[in-house]
């Protein structure tokens, strides 16, 4: 078992930078969503779907 971690070892290490990476991302996408903040970057006033994902309150 040992020989097959130093054979893989840069797979290894290259894998879990990746999956490091992805997870990052997935917090982030996570975190931006509980605030409120929009994932496509552009604000709501041009998307076809305004109102639509952040309707207003009703008074």
């Amino acid at each position: 078992m040992f020989t097959w971690i130093m054979e893989n070892v840069a797979t290894i290490i290259i894998s879990g930078i990746l999956i490091l990476a992805v997870a990052a991302v997935i917090v982030h996408m996570v975190r931006s969503r509980r605030k409120g903040k929009s994932s496509c970057g552009c604000g709501c006033s041009g998307c076809a779907m305004n109102g639509t994902c952040h309707p207003k309150e009703q008074e």
